[in-house]
């Protein structure tokens, strides 16, 4: 890009310098015959347009080739950069769309992963739970079964108490100073036969 200013600032320059000669003839054309018209003036005329043209010449020669050149290979390396620029576009865009495609297979795996890991999650939740509420039960019925028993013996303990005071009892009640003395008599008539 600078280097076609470059040229055209030149170009430009040159083109003014041109209008400036060219003026001063332009304007004579009217007046008396100028000396230009003669067979002298023709070649002088031809010697300027020569030496003009000459010097345009050499200078696009001299400069215009370095310039057409460094301007051609400027735009071949930007034609290169953007050649390559798009191909790398190209190539991070079938990425992108390659795994955006990946992405959603790869949500849909995900979900159903979570799924099938939710469903034997709450399986075991709730193998475990029954596991455990039946755990519960047999420690239950073990731990009432033993109450029971202790009941039992308790209760028996009781009703043995209660049955040996209530005789007590009744045998105090019904139980006189004959009674007793006839016990008493059968008591050492009997430990006088166990001895024998």
């Amino acid at each position: 890009m600078k280097s076609i200013r470059r040229f055209l600032a030149v170009a430009s320059g040159i083109l003014v310098i041109f209008f400036f000669t060219i003026l001063p003839v332009l304007a004579a054309e009217g007046a008396e015959p100028d000396p230009a018209d003669s067979s002298a003036g023709l070649i002088f005329r031809w010697l300027n347009f020569a030496l003009v043209f000459g010097g345009i010449a050499y200078l696009l020669a001299k400069h215009g080739g370095a310039f057409f050149n460094a301007n051609a290979k400027a735009i071949a390396a930007s034609i290169h950069e953007a050649t390559a620029a798009k191909a790398e576009a190209d190539r991070v865009l079938s990425e992108v769309d390659a795994k955006i495609a990946r992405l959603d297979r790869e949500v849909a795996e995900m979900r159903e992963a979570a799924n099938k890991n939710w469903i034997a999650e709450a399986e075991r939740l709730r193998v475990s739970g029954a596991t455990e509420i039946e755990k519960i039960n047999q420690a239950a019925r073990a731990e009432l079964a033993a109450s029971g028993r202790v009941a039992q013996q308790q209760l028996r303990e009781m009703a043995a108490s209660m049955a040996i005071e209530q005789a007590g009892k009744l045998i105090d009640s019904r139980m006189n100073n004959d009674v007793r003395s006839r016990l008493f008599h059968y008591f050492l008539g009997e430990l006088g036969r166990s001895t024998n």
